[in-house]
């Protein structure tokens, strides 16, 4: 392995010693390599800039593989509840998760997850290989475009950007700086999703001409406070501004954080952008399309919520037209899951499993010389795979650029109540002011200034 990916051993060794809270003056033998458990030098120190929702599962998916060791969780709140279904997360609570995680590995008490709460200073520790960003969206692109300037790996989860000019600038810093990037875009790394794929890919359901992806509607109250709507003062251990970050100011209320950001514009889109990272990006693998996009977002339709503070659409329906002539419809209201249509045949996909029409298709061997697409069991792994062998992702910083832009094109669609055109090339809308100008959000500052001095 490279010597960039390494750290010298008696530098893990100090650090496991000194994280010890019995006995600090000696290093248990699975600190040292032995006895099984892997070397200091032959792991990769990984940091969660984010302890809310997905990092509780998140950190679940990277503590059993050996070469990994979680030495730093961030995050603005503390400690709390109003997570998913009202539980308890946040930087003490994903600690906590770690420290037991390791303290039953090893046999003793064992501390390893240092606490941050602001990420620039776990970019500034050299000692971290690598990050996952998994805080809300509004909050990707810049700790991205910072981690991989400061050449550490990243995982980031999606949706991967707010706008389509974050994630372009995220895949251009990537691929600027060369860092293992992953997009949490885990269906990839589904048997059921890659083999309707592959039937699409190789023409086994004849000319593809449709591809439906059924998303959820509504705005769930996953945090069972979206009727506090009311303006309170910021709760104790919580950095109400730093979350707002790059977001424009506004009043705190219970109903605006943690779980339920996701309903709210200034800082995601809604069920259009959580899962458009999952179902369209999958449209995009089978298509083919994973480096381009549509050339026309037509009949975009919406019913946008009620909610006093929540604004992203609970009904949704857009079609993105391809140069192909493939038309690919994103919509609520329609059978969860992704559906391939051909002149032949057609395959649908969801998690856990998929089904082949006619049934005869099912049993169609993928030959030599046809599309055999990657092939990843466990999303997590593959990062961590990839880290130490250089090769690139399942779900790469572009991959996940483009997949997420559907749901932005979309959305800007239903918004302006106006078929768009569209060039996939230089990701501009043609011959509209008004949609290229929601290609981007104004950044509060000093984020703003800090977006553009990592903009490569």
């Amino acid at each position: 392995m490279e010597n960039k990916h390494r750290r010298s051993f008696l530098k893990k060794a100090g650090i496991a010693a000194s994280s010890l809270l019995v006995a600090p003056t000696i290093i248990p033998a699975s600190a040292l390599g032995r006895n099984g458990f892997t070397a200091p030098s032959d792991r990769i120190t990984m940091a969660f800039i984010g302890a809310g929702n997905q990092a509780g599962n998140d950190v679940q998916g990277f503590l059993p593989d050996s070469r990994v060791q979680v030495t730093a969780i961030c995050d603005v709140n503390k400690k709390s509840p109003g997570y998913w279904n009202g539980k308890v997360a946040g930087r003490e609570y994903i600690q906590q998760v770690v420290d037991d995680f390791y303290s039953e590995k090893h046999g003793t008490s064992y501390r390893s997850a240092e606490g941050y709460t602001d990420f620039r200073e776990v970019l500034q520790n050299k000692a971290i290989d690598a990050v996952e960003v998994v805080t809300p969206d509004h909050w990707h692109a810049i700790p991205v475009m910072m981690a991989a300037a400061a050449g550490k790996h990243i995982y980031c989860q999606k949706p991967l950007s707010l706008t389509v000019e974050e994630g372009r600038a995220m895949s251009d810093a990537v691929r600027k700086y060369g860092v293992t990037f992953q997009t949490g875009s885990q269906q990839r790394s589904s048997h059921h999703f890659r083999r309707v794929c592959e039937l699409a890919r190789n023409g086994r359901l004849g000319e593809l001409h449709t591809v439906t992806c059924g998303l959820p509607g509504g705005t769930p109250d996953f945090g069972k406070t979206g009727h506090l709507t009311e303006t309170i003062p910021v709760p104790k251990d919580f950095d109400y501004d730093m979350w707002l970050g790059p977001a424009p100011e506004a009043p705190y209320s219970p109903c605006r954080t943690h779980v339920n950001y996701r309903w709210i514009m200034d800082y995601s889109g809604g069920n259009v952008t959580d899962w458009g990272g999952h179902h369209p990006d999958i449209a995009q693998w089978g298509m083919g399309t994973d480096h381009t996009g549509p050339v026309k977002i037509q009949n975009a339709q919406a019913v946008w919520s009620d909610h006093p503070v929540w604004n992203t659409a609970v009904r949704f329906y857009f079609e993105c037209v391809y140069q192909s002539g493939i038309k690919l419809i994103i919509q609520s209201d329609k059978d969860f899951g992704v559906t391939f249509e051909g002149t032949e045949g057609s395959a649908w996909a969801t998690r856990g499993e998929h089904k082949i029409n006619p049934e005869k298709l099912a049993d169609t061997n993928i030959g030599p010389g046809e599309t055999s697409l990657y092939v990843s069991e466990n999303h997590y792994r593959n990062f961590v795979d990839c880290i130490f062998s250089g090769e690139e992702t399942i779900a790469p910083a572009e991959v996940g650029h483009r997949s997420i832009s559907l749901a932005h094109l979309g959305n800007i669609a239903m918004m302006l109540g106006q078929d768009l055109d569209w060039d996939p090339v230089n990701e501009q809308f043609t011959g509209n002011f008004a949609a290229n100008q929601l290609l981007s959000r104004k950044m509060r500052e000093p984020w703003g200034a800090l977006f553009r001095q990592y903009k490569v």
